[in-house]
């Protein structure tokens, strides 16, 4: 069976109207077909009560006049007043004996006959040769019966030329009637067309689409309805870009009373620890050389300790971009993951565009995420190369521009830490959230063979609206 599921309502309406008219073709041709038959039984059952009447008078003036030789029966002067093609009148006498017949020819018809499976089913609905009787009377006694009858075959290749008739009116009018239900249904439908796109742009973010009034209710209900799915969509997607930034905001400020608390209590530590280890060497040299490898040892153990938790430091409170600048910010961090991984894998970094009037909101969060993304093409992809664009551009449909960030690496194909740790962990998920609460689009790909791509595009607008949101907080 032919699956409608992606078909043109169009078309399907369409040939739904074709059906009934077809239908409706078939019920009138029907219809036809019983009337004529029915106004034949009515005519040679009155054929048939006219011809029985005409015979007894006949045999009544025979007996009045008392004159047996008198012809009897005599159908002429019947049969030349009702005859018609195809009609047969006869008087079949008590002894089922046929007198006298009279029978009309056939009209002389050129058309081709009547296809039999037409002339089989006619003829089972309808017994075209049925008989009509009426009795012949003469004083109180049946002396006979008046048979009137039509030929079947005249019978059947008339109803077939009626019904031949109705199906050329049928094929001229269904294809009319359909252009135009098409047509009609074409410019009803035209709406729809706006609809669609609609809910395209809505598909595609753009929040501010509209439908306008129609002129069909039910379409002008769907528009009004739409129209309020985007308005609450927008002021929902408002406000959960409002509390993301809160969010991000708080967890930034937490990041960095963290960073300060490990600076101040932990590298503190540390830094005693360092220098008890080196006292400690100085009193071994003087009274205990063998102890001389335990305190080098936590030397080296206190210096470890101190270069990972400026790592960690510098992850959490990252250089001051506001003051240092996005771009400054970027290479500085690029430089720094070449220093501590001696060139396996290698940053590389592109920057196109001015960047210095940004507003701190779009700058703080986009180096975040930079540093995000870094982490995990580092430490989880496996990655000999990895390549950032920075670019600031015109918005491709005018109006404000955009900063476009492009991070590609060639890490290994389907890393079980790399797709956990980019895919579903909360690296991929925390720079969703950014991206969104500044109003971008991110969308990541990994490569069939090796490698994965992160594009980002924030529109620069949208910082002084992450800015509001900040003082606001």
């Amino acid at each position: 069976m032919r699956n409608w599921s992606g078909s043109d309502l169009k078309l399907r309406l369409t040939l739904r109207v074709a059906a009934v008219a077809t239908l409706c073709f078939a019920v009138i041709s029907g219809y036809f077909l019983f009337d004529s038959d029915r106004s034949v039984r009515a005519r040679i059952t009155a054929v048939a009560d006219i011809a029985a009447r005409t015979l007894e008078l006949q045999q009544n003036k025979i007996q009045w006049l008392n004159n047996p030789h008198t012809e009897f029966p005599d159908l002429d002067s019947v049969a030349a007043s009702v005859m018609a093609p195809g009609l047969c009148l006869a008087f079949r006498s008590n002894g089922s004996e046929i007198s006298q017949r009279f029978c009309g020819g056939a009209q002389t018809d050129t058309a081709a006959p009547p296809p039999l499976a037409f002339a089989a089913l006619y003829r089972r609905l309808f017994d075209p040769g049925r008989e009509a009787v009426r009795p012949v009377v003469a004083r109180g006694h049946a002396i006979g019966e008046a048979v009137v009858w039509v030929d079947p075959a005249v019978l059947t290749a008339e109803a077939w030329h009626d019904a031949g008739r109705l199906m050329a009116v049928l094929m001229i009018a269904l294809p009319l009637l359909c252009a135009l239900v098409y047509a009609a249904l074409s410019r009803a439908l035209r709406p729809t067309r706006l609809i669609r796109d609609g809910l395209e742009r809505i598909a595609a973010g753009d929040l501010a689409a509209r439908l306008p009034p129609f002129d069909l209710a039910e379409l002008s209900a769907i528009g009004d309805v739409f129209n309020q799915l985007a308005e609450r969509l927008a002021a929902a997607l408002s406000d959960r870009n409002a509390l993301t930034q809160k969010l991000i905001l708080v967890q930034d400020e937490e990041r960095r009373h963290l960073a300060r608390e490990l600076h101040d209590e932990f590298g503190q530590s540390l830094a005693a620890i360092r220098a008890l280890a080196a006292s400690a060497r100085l009193t071994a040299i003087q009274d205990c050389p063998p102890l001389l490898a335990e305190c080098d040892g936590i030397a080296r153990t206190a210096t470890d300790m101190m270069e990972t938790l400026r790592g960690a430091l510098f992850r959490l409170r990252p250089p001051d971009v506001d003051e240092l600048g996005l771009a400054a910010s970027l290479e500085g961090l690029i430089a720094g993951w070449n220093g501590r991984s001696r060139g396996q894998p290698g940053f590389e970094i592109t920057l196109s565009g001015s960047f210095a009037r940004l507003p701190a909101s779009v700058s703080a969060n986009l180096y975040r995420i930079v540093q995000e993304a870094l982490t995990n093409a580092a430490k989880h992809a496996g990655a000999t190369r990895v390549v950032l664009r920075l670019e600031m551009r015109e918005a491709p449909s005018g109006g404000d521009s955009e900063i476009a960030l492009a991070i590609d690496d060639d890490g290994r194909p389907g890393d079980p830490h790399g797709d956990l740790q980019v895919k579903s962990g909360m690296g991929l998920l925390g720079m969703r959230e950014r991206v969104a609460a500044l109003g971008g689009r991110l969308s990541f790909e990994a490569g069939q063979l090796h490698g994965a791509s992160l594009r980002v595009v924030v529109p620069v607008a949208a910082g002084a609206e992450a800015a509001a949101v900040e003082r606001a907080a």
